[in-house]
């Protein structure tokens, strides 16, 4: 079995508030959990308007397959959105 974890440091340029922070935030989340079938949580910068790191992780039988998905994962957000800046990334197999 091998672990897969990522962490996303982004910037969320144009937010005024922690509301509106929260609103793309779980719009992110829910819809990486939807489409990869991964784990996903905020993780750090909560109380940060235009902030947020996010942690995600998968299991596979492969390290391959592990690192291919949460790849797949970082590209999917950066394409579908375009509002959210990325500013740091890190993927780890375990």
């Amino acid at each position: 079995m091998v672990i897969g974890t990522c962490t996303l440091e982004l910037l969320l340029p144009g937010n005024g508030s922690l509301k509106d922070k929260r609103r793309v935030v779980k719009s992110i989340t829910q819809r990486v959990q939807n489409n990869f079938n991964v784990s996903i949580a905020e993780i750090g910068a909560q109380d940060l308007w235009q902030r947020t790191v996010l942690g995600i992780a998968c299991i596979s039988n492969n390290a391959e397959a592990a690192h291919r998905l949460l790849t797949n994962v970082v590209e999917w957000v950066t394409g579908h959105y375009p509002q959210v800046e990325m500013l740091d990334y890190e993927i780890e197999i375990l």
